[in-house]
């Protein structure tokens, strides 16, 4: 199936203090005051009703392949030193997204980088875009994740530390956002890592990531 790849896919780490702190750091920016970002490979996108594939490369040296429940943000038009005020102006949509995450690669097998641990093909399932008339104010949604009908990551926007339009200011300062570039707003606690014992997915679990007003996104799992 042909599918437009956005320019690029920007995130954001440790954007909840309770995933955070599950994560064994501390919040994002919390002396700096700057929002911990990363990139995830266009490629990596996939839709709603998708398999997520776990490669072979993911198998070793045991199970590792996580879920991250996310808002996601779409830029509408190229914008650039944009301030707080005019931020949510250049916001073509919002969509329900899974930050998939190789915890390994993550980790260790990039030189401390997060890029490759989280950009395997099919690694970030995207729903349809909402238009922000429907959302409302992007700040005040419920978001859970659940796992073959297991609720594992329940939490609100609102208690992100960095909101979607400082996010936007910050990412613009200095440096274009290209129209349809995705912004990935960080995941709340409860992911499969942090638990004991971790949960992580398997061939044949179904991931579902349902943010309100926003929609519903569900990906079955398979292996290659």
């Amino acid at each position: 199936m042909t599918r437009t790849l956005p320019p690029a896919i920007l995130a954001i780490g440790r954007n909840y203090a309770e995933h955070a702190a599950e994560m064994g750091g501390a919040a994002a920016g919390h002396q700096l005051g700057n929002p911990m970002v990363f990139m995830k490979n266009p490629a990596s996108v996939t839709g709603h009703g998708e398999p997520i594939v776990i490669p072979s490369i993911c198998k070793s040296p045991g199970p590792q392949v996580d879920f991250e429940g996310e808002l996601a943000v779409v830029i509408d038009r190229d914008c650039r030193d944009v301030t707080p005020v005019t931020a949510l102006d250049f916001v073509r949509g919002y969509a329900c997204a899974n930050d998939v995450s190789a915890r390994w690669w993550q980790k260790e097998g990039s030189g401390g980088q997060f890029c490759r641990g989280k950009s395997f093909d099919t690694f970030c399932p995207i729903g349809p875009v909402v238009t922000p008339s429907v959302v409302g104010d992007p700040q005040a949604l419920a978001i859970r994740t659940r796992v073959n009908g297991v609720i594992m990551q329940e939490s609100s926007t609102s208690l992100m530390l960095f909101p979607i339009a400082t996010l936007i200011s910050e990412l613009s300062s200095g440096m274009t956002l290209l129209a349809g570039t995705v912004l990935l707003t960080g995941t709340p606690g409860g992911v499969g890592a942090a638990r004991k014992p971790p949960v992580f997915l398997r061939h044949g679990d179904v991931v579902e990531v349902e943010i309100e007003r926003v929609g519903l996104l569900r990906n079955p799992v398979i292996e290659a």
